[in-house]
This record gives C-alpha cells, sequence and structure tokens, in this order.
C-alpha cells in the first residue's frame, strides 16, 4: 500500500508548500484545524531526518498556526510527533502535528501531551 501522505503531496493536497515541508489537514482531526507537517522525502523515522530538515520542519511551525488562525479562534495548541509503533505512529512517514486547542473542549486539559500516558498523566494528585 502506498504512503498516504506521499500520494497528497504528489497530488497537490496542501495547506503549505515548502522546499523540503509541506503542512496538510490532518484526515481525521482531533480538532478543527488540526494540520500535520510532513518530509516531502519519504521517511517515516524522525530521528532519521537530516538536521536540515528537523529545522525546516520546526520553521515551518508559525506558518501553520497563521493558517490555522485564518479560520479558526484556539485559545492554544498542543504540537507533537509520535515515532514508532509503540508511541502511536500509525502512517509510517514522519509527521508532526499541530492541534489548536480550544476552551472547553476537555472537562480538565491539565497535562496536555502527558495524556499519552494517561495512568501517569495527572501528576498534581
Amino acid at each position: 500500500m502506498e504512503c498516504p501522505f506521499c500520494l497528497r503531496i504528489r497530488s497537490g493536497d496542501l495547506l503549505l508548500d515548502g522546499a523540503m515541508f509541506v503542512a496538510l489537514a490532518d484526515a481525521y482531526p482531533v480538532s478543527p484545524g488540526h494540520v500535520l507537517i510532513v518530509p516531502r522525502r519519504h521517511e517515516p523515522d524522525f530521528f532519521r531526518l537530516t538536521d536540515e530538515e528537523r529545522a525546516a520542519m520546526w520553521e515551518m511551525v508559525p506558518a501553520v498556526r497563521r493558517t490555522i488562525e485564518r479560520n479558526h479562534a484556539p485559545a492554544g495548541y498542543n504540537i507533537g510527533i509520535n515515532v514508532g509503533a509503540a508511541a502511536g505512529q500509525t502512517v509510517p512517514h514522519a509527521h508532526l502535528h499541530v492541534i489548536p486547542r480550544y476552551a472547553g473542549d476537555s472537562a480538565d486539559p491539565r497535562g496536555g501531551v502527558r495524556w499519552v500516558l494517561p495512568e501517569r498523566a495527572r501528576y498534581w494528585q
């Protein structure tokens, strides 16, 4: 099966188009405006990206934020990368999630990304 991100990159289904990275609307968004930053080069492992590629990925984050804020009014963001199946990576092509957060979208948002391991998230209790 061909990589869904590579297919979308070739189709031109892009929010932002950079030399090394593109931004795509997440096909299964966690919240309105959820965007993925994806390298043009097919590489499953974030840690195998070059230093130049990792820098280009992070340099795209502010532009993605501006793109999201043209159509949405988030109160915050979660930004994250899943590396490997044990960490929840389901598409074997490195990518960074930019997830807008909205007041009231969670009963208690404390802990943010710590909820990847729910039994350890509530460190304050």
